[in-house]
């Protein structure tokens, strides 16, 4: 156990450490954190790694305590690794003695110490508030759900949207630059770099794509073999590196099993259901009203952020209609459940609502010619057809017209266009 004045000497350089972190372009979250701030509850953020938890803590600390009415204690560094929960309470006293009473804890990765619910709770129950950062969603679910039910809530920190993305750019957007030929042309530069390059605050101020790779590094070593003891390391590489590698591809169990060698499928569901645990991908199923089938069908993997796609997949990197495909998922996954569709023709999202409502259906295409129009006009049709909507949206780099098919409407937007409206009004 460290002496008390070597935790001090740790807290005094934690401090000094968030308080010298810049404070970096204000992220769109800090409106959800803001309607969060009076309630009792502690709030959870969450997160892919690098993604800017800290930064945001940085930003609360900032805005609405003075720099100064906190505690703040970082279990990502690894002097404090073999810290127990039972010793919080050593914590607290030299946070006293270092800073005086405060009521205000920020904590960065917090699961890395076994039980640090009870801590939480304990003193939340005495009237302090938590703001608490972890990146991984089944340890913490797992544990805030012990002893912290019905008393956090839970915030997910992602890469920058696209207007955070200007923002860091120095480029002010307004809404009346969507019809002016010379901002929509930098809007377009500034959308063509984001679509490829993604949103890690880090990798977009440094530009060096090692950072990607470092990354996913640790989540593959760090959160995934170590924590969950994988002795098949390659099996699990290999089947990463496949699923990066087709994204957006319709895959099964089975088929994966086949090609992975990794004998059983439960041990493919699971290492995969670890990787989407980080926040480095999803899988969305096909829809389907019975849910035995959506459990049974192909299944398709997105990945977080385009960056990655750039820095780990061996897919050609200038494949820009599956690229734009993957962005679109990600902007729909922050405020919907999103399946795909299969039924002889595809369509690529089905967006459902909070009540599980089908809201509406989208397609995604870099560009439409006559080779591809008919195809992606009829698979979303079909799929309208299906749940009797008489609307529907076509995404595209950078074509944008109104089609009219028997009593159904067809918007074809760019994904530019559709993403500023949406991070201004993404309901």
């Amino acid at each position: 156990m460290l002496s008390g004045e070597q935790l001090k000497q740790i807290l005094t350089e934690q401090r000094e450490s968030i308080l010298n972190k810049p404070v970096g372009i204000e992220r769109n979250i800090l409106n959800d954190i803001e309607n969060k701030i009076n309630l009792p509850h502690v709030i959870v953020l969450t997160g892919i790694r690098r993604s800017g938890k800290s930064t945001t803590l940085r930003q609360i600390i900032d805005k609405y305590y003075n720099n100064s009415d906190f505690y703040y204690i970082n279990f990502e560094d690894e002097r404090l690794f073999n810290f127990k929960s039972h010793d919080f309470n050593n914590i607290y006293e030299a946070l006293i003695e270092l800073f005086g009473k405060q009521k205000t804890f920020f904590i960065d990765e917090i699961q890395n110490i076994n039980k640090f619910e009870n801590f939480v709770r304990r003193f939340n129950d005495n009237g302090f508030k938590f703001y608490i950062t972890g990146s991984n969603a089944r340890l913490l679910s797992k544990e805030l759900g012990t002893k912290l039910t019905g008393r956090h809530v839970d915030i997910i920190v992602r890469p920058f949207a696209f207007n955070e993305f200007l923002k860091l750019k120095g480029f002010h957007f307004e809404h009346s630059m969507f019809y002016k030929t010379e901002a929509r042309a930098e809007i377009k530069h500034f959308f063509k770099e984001y679509m490829i390059k993604g949103g890690m605050p880090e990798y977009l101020l440094y530009n060096d794509i090692e950072i990607l790779s470092r990354i996913y590094e640790d989540i593959v070593i760090k959160d995934i073999v170590v924590r969950y003891n994988i002795h098949n390391i390659v099996q699990l590489r290999e089947l990463y590196q496949y699923l990066i590698s087709n994204y957006s591809n319709k895959f099964s169990y089975n088929s994966l099993k086949k090609i992975i060698d990794l004998g059983s499928v439960n041990t493919i569901k699971n290492y995969i259901s670890y990787l989407e645990e980080t926040y480095f991908a999803k899988i969305i199923l096909e829809f389907d009203y019975s849910l035995k089938k959506q459990m049974t069908n192909n299944k398709k993997l997105y990945v977080l952020d385009n960056g990655f796609i750039q820095a780990i997949s061996t897919r050609f990197t200038n494949d820009y209609g599956w690229i734009l495909e993957n962005l679109v998922f990600n902007v729909l996954r922050r405020s919907f459940d999103i399946f795909y569709y299969s039924d002889n023709k595809e369509c690529d999202f089905i967006v459902l609502d909070s009540r599980k409502r089908i809201k509406f259906v989208i397609q995604v295409c870099f560009e439409l010619s006559k080779h591809n129009r008919k195809r992606e006009v009829d698979g979303l049709v079909t799929a309208m057809d299906d749940f009797n909507l008489n609307r529907g949206m076509i995404l595209t780099y950078d074509q944008e017209e109104k089609i009219e098919i028997d009593s159904k409407t067809i918007i074809v937007k760019p994904v530019w266009k559709w993403m500023m409206e949406s991070e201004q009004n993404p309901r």
